[in-house]
């Protein structure tokens, strides 16, 4: 039997923001009390123009049937040498395969590329399977929490990744 053909790692464009939309969704609903709204996602409007307006960039995993399964975006901070990692999600059906992890090693390049020295991203502190992911790519977990005042009253762990350090 031969394996399914991986999704195809592309730039996302203006068009796929639904189709992300749908992913992030379907992940929160994974978890008690962490609900999707449209209203906190506004670069979710336009995303590869969102994105590209900060001078970073998203991609999405696209399955061989043209399904949108995954994303992930980059993009600088203020601070020069440093880069930030977000969007991270992959439908469940599609997790498990390396989707994750060949769009995690296109955003360090980019950010390597760019000159940026560190990479740091945020997460919901439910989202273990995550924390295991970055970990595993060599992100440590900077101490504290933050809270963000969204519909789900999220609360978030810091990772942050040396670049020389990246696998």
């Amino acid at each position: 039997m031969t394996a399914p053909p991986l999704p195809t790692i592309r730039p996302a464009t203006d068009a796929d923001g639904p189709a992300v939309a749908r992913v992030i969704a379907a992940c929160f609903a994974e978890y008690p009390g962490c609900f999707y709204a449209e209203a906190e996602f506004p670069e979710l409007a336009r995303p590869a123009t969102a994105y590209a307006s900060r001078g970073g960039r998203m991609w999405v995993a696209e399955a061989a049937d043209g399904t949108v399964v995954g994303s992930l975006a980059v993009f600088p901070t203020r601070d020069p040498a440093a880069y930030e990692i977000g969007k991270v999600y992959v439908a469940r059906a599609a997790r498990r395969g390396g989707v994750a992890s060949r769009m995690l090693a296109q955003a360090l390049d980019l950010a390597r590329a760019a000159g940026a020295r560190r990479v740091r991203l945020f997460t919901d502190t439910r989202f273990a399977d995550a924390h295991r992911f970055y970990e595993r790519h060599g992100f440590r977990r900077l101490p504290g929490v933050r809270h963000v005042a969204d519909v789900s009253q999220s609360w978030e762990f810091a990772y942050d990744l040396a670049l020389s350090a990246a696998r």
